[in-house]
């Protein structure tokens, strides 16, 4: 079915804050899109789920506590979950963008990789697997789509929590995604843990050495059958040629039972790790081809009794959920022992009665006949030469003689017995077990060895755990037993590796995070305080300073300003000058006075009678601007003696006076005999006192 050209997501913004620009992905359980964070203004990852997930409020609820856990996952190998959210019937997670292409891509394109890349490619998915073991958290999803590979060559796992949401939430159906990588103990629903992760990486690490799966089948069932029921082959059976601690670290890895793996991503790390500093380069360097026919998984005794030989998975837009067959069920694998024997799809047969599968250009008789012919050429050869030998010697020889020289070879022989009992008894060559000399100094670690009748090379390598100039360990490794004449590698601690830290101080907190990220190392506490010259958002300090040399890995912890602290405006209206500019600048912030006084009829000359701002807060510094009173205005009285009281009371009143009117006499005739004050400038609001008559 085709896709259709236009998203109905492209285009638009969801939670009002992820404007989506492409899609990038679409899986079975969920579409990633390309998407800027308007608010941070950097691209993102959005992954939107499908809606029969999102309507689910159970489902929504455990994917939420998954995603707060995965958030805080801070690990340079890693890709960080930075927001989880719902916008109507939209549910999404928001990640780490992380511009490149999957290991999916690395293994479609180049097939098997050589050892040395298969190993560094691995190295930090491993390392990004322990990070989370430490913090309590299992991947359940590791496959080469999860694993990121960035264009500057950085290394990240993604896709922490949510295959734990979708499990729990959904039928064992929705595993059938992730068969091809699954832990038996999953297989039978049995709980999920660090080890779970180590099966999912042993598979991904065959697959990186040998090009393809070690299971296949027509169905998703007969894959997970055999996970449970069947042992994962050593990868140099599909790829001649690898190295046998190749081989002995994927089965480790793959181990049926779980207790016979690696404990969790730290135990496998250390191995791994070990194995990249003990192979030739020769046998890092290997460019293996495969011994079978292309795009043919090995097969399997779990396979052929399921009919699924042949078979191998087909991955596309969605490989996690796409597992079909092959045109050809039945193809010749390899010759045995016997050249007459030919193994078909896992059981032996004639070269007569060899099967060919349907749509196989192959015709597997062949091969059979052209090694009988040459048998038949070789035997020709054989009774040709046995003809031309004479049964007997055309010389008989002296009998004495002949017993004289019977007695010294086998006295020769004796001593050539006797010196190699010698030498493999209690010589060079008699077996001896290596001690254990870890965090021995160089020198006891050396006597050690030579009493145990070893030679030794000491090696300097970085260890994070063994201090300085002590013993790591020996390769091989202690309790193994080996011939005294084999040399000895005893590696020596230079201590731990260190990097000076970046700076971080002056930049915004998510600018610090991608530092800490590209330096390989973790994010520590992050708290906040007010700062008079930093502005909010930007980080002050950070703990180990700038230039500190500390291991990859250390937590930097940093204080973010939250911006000069806000200070409230105190009121300062009525009192006087003097006393509201000292309120003022006690109280940190700047006392401006207006040029302009004012008259003001309640407040006396001298005081405030009013504040910019007159409340709220303002940050350290700021000017508080006060205006300063003059009193009451001055207004002189007009004499109305002589004049009508009602008159003169009006006009009183009209120029800002309060009247208080005496009468004499009953005040009969309504003039004004007299006034106080009269003819005098005094302070609006005053008092006139009028006599009527």
């Amino acid at each position: 079915m085709q896709e259709p050209t236009q998203d109905h997501l492209i285009g638009t913004t969801v939670d009002g804050r992820y404007t989506v620009r492409s899609r990038l992905a679409r899986g079975g359980m969920s579409t990633v899109y390309l998407a800027t964070d308007q608010r941070l203004e950097r691209d993102v990852a959005l992954k939107v789920l499908h809606p029969h997930l999102a309507n689910d409020p159970i489902f929504l609820e455990r994917l939420s506590r998954e995603a707060k856990a995965a958030a805080s996952l801070s690990h340079p190998h890693i890709v960080g979950v930075l927001d989880q959210g719902e916008d109507g019937h939209i549910a999404y997670l928001v990640m780490e963008y992380v511009k490149g292409h999957t290991l999916r891509d690395t293994l479609n394109e180049q097939g098997a990789l050589p050892p040395r890349l298969a190993l560094a490619l691995i190295d930090p998915v491993i390392e990004g697997l322990a990070a989370a073991h430490r913090s309590g958290l299992i991947h359940r999803d590791v496959k080469p789509e999860n694993v990121l590979i960035a264009e500057d060559g950085r290394i990240k796992v993604g896709d922490f929590g949510l295959a734990r949401a979708i499990s729990a939430n959904t039928s064992t159906g929705a595993l059938i995604g992730t068969v091809a990588y699954l832990a038996p103990e999953l297989v039978l629903g049995q709980p999920a843990d660090a080890r779970s992760d180590i099966y999912s990486a042993g598979i991904m690490l065959y697959e990186m050495l040998t090009g393809k799966q070690p299971y296949a089948g027509d169905s998703p069932i007969q894959v997970a059958y055999q996970h449970v029921n069947a042992v994962v082959g050593r990868p140099s059976e599909a790829a001649p040629g690898l190295a046998g601690d190749l081989d002995e670290l994927v089965q480790w890895c793959t181990a049926v039972d779980a207790e016979n793996r690696p404990v969790d991503g730290a135990a496998l790390l250390t191995e791994l790790r070990h194995i990249r500093t003990t192979l030739t380069d020769e046998e890092l360097d290997r460019k293996q081809a495969s011994s079978r026919l292309p795009d043919s998984p090995a097969p399997t005794a779990a396979a052929t009794a399921l009919g699924g030989s042949g078979v191998r998975g087909v991955s596309g837009e969605n490989p996690t959920e796409a597992i079909a067959s092959t045109a050809s069920p039945t193809e010749m694998i390899t010759h045995q022992s016997n050249p007459t024997t030919i193994m078909a799809a896992g059981v032996p047969v004639r070269p007569q009665a060899a099967a060919v599968g349907p749509g196989n250009d192959l015709d597997v008789r062949q091969p059979g006949k052209r090694v009988l012919k040459r048998l038949e050429r070789q035997e020709s050869k054989d009774r040709a030469r046995a003809a031309a030998t004479p049964s007997r010697p055309l010389r008989e020889g002296n009998p004495r003689r002949r017993g004289i020289i019977w007695t010294i070879v086998i006295v020769i022989l004796a001593t050539l017995a006797a010196s190699a009992g010698w030498f493999f008894g209690m010589g060079p060559g008699s077996p001896g077990t290596v001690p254990d000399v870890k965090n021995k100094t160089v020198a006891e670690a050396q006597q050690l060895l030579r009493t145990a009748g070893f030679q030794s090379e000491p090696k300097d390598v970085f260890d994070d755990d063994i201090l300085a100039g002590l013993a790591v360990g020996t390769e091989p490794e202690s309790g193994t037993e080996v011939r005294k004449f084999q040399s000895i590698t005893l590696f020596v601690s230079k201590g731990a590796q260190l990097f000076a830290l970046p700076g971080l101080t002056g930049g915004t907190l998510e600018e610090a995070k991608i530092a800490l990220n590209s330096a390989e190392m973790a994010l520590g506490n992050v708290t906040h305080a007010f700062d008079e010259k930093v502005p909010a958002g930007v980080v002050i300090s950070q703990d180990p300073a700038k230039g500190t040399e500390v291991r990859h890995g250390t937590p930097v912890s940093l204080v973010v300003s939250k911006g000069p602290q806000p200070i409230p405006v105190p009121d300062v209206r009525g009192l006087t000058q003097d006393a509201a500019v000292k309120a003022i600048q006690d109280a940190g912030l700047k006392a401006v006075i207006a040029p302009e006084t004012v008259n003001d009829k309640t407040v006396p000359n001298g005081a405030v009678v009013s504040q910019t701002p007159a409340n709220g807060t303002l940050v350290r510094g700021e000017a508080v601007t006060l205006t300063v009173s003059k009193g009451p205005k001055l207004v002189k009285v007009p004499s109305f003696i002589g004049k009508q009281a009602d008159e003169a009371e009006k006009e009183l009143k009209r120029l800002g006076f309060k009247v208080e009117v005496n009468k004499i006499l009953g005040g009969f005739f309504g003039t004004v005999r007299d006034q106080n004050p009269v003819n005098a400038e005094i302070p609006e609001d005053s008092v006139v006192t009028l006599t009527v008559v």
